[in-house]
């Protein structure tokens, strides 16, 4: 993805920098720029703009080990990965979860994945050919 990214997800984030490690593992996305306030992470197919909450926010959200899912929210997005098992350990790892349960959708598998702050997301693996 060359120039400005034509579409891609902003998370408001309390440990921005714990979750800028996540996302670049797990989806192998590069940082393209970072401030105290603001990151971009990107892969050729996505883009994250990770957000500081402010302090004043902040200390009153509590991040649990390991995290509570954040499920009543209107949008979770999903990313390609070459295959859960290579997946699982670096989202562990980095404080993540993957779920067992997966489902097949056309020419892949998708599965629930959590991230450290309980932000849930779907991981799509294609299917052997």
């Amino acid at each position: 993805m060359s120039g400005p990214a034509s579409a891609g997800l902003f998370i408001y984030a309390k440990q921005p920098d714990r979750l800028a490690l996540f996302y670049m593992e797990v989806l192998a996305m590069r940082m393209l720029h970072h401030t105290s306030e603001l990151m971009v992470l990107q892969s050729p197919d996505l883009q994250l703009v990770l957000h500081a909450i402010p302090e004043a926010i902040a200390r009153h959200i509590t991040i649990t080990e390991p995290p509570q899912p954040r499920e009543n929210v209107a949008i979770k997005f999903f990313a390609n990965v070459k295959s859960f098992a290579a997946v699982r350990p670096l989202v562990i790892a980095h404080g993540g979860q993957l779920w067992e349960q997966s489902w097949l959708g056309p020419g892949f598998r998708v599965c629930n994945a959590m991230d450290p702050e309980g932000n849930l997301f779907q991981l799509r693996e294609p299917l052997s050919a």
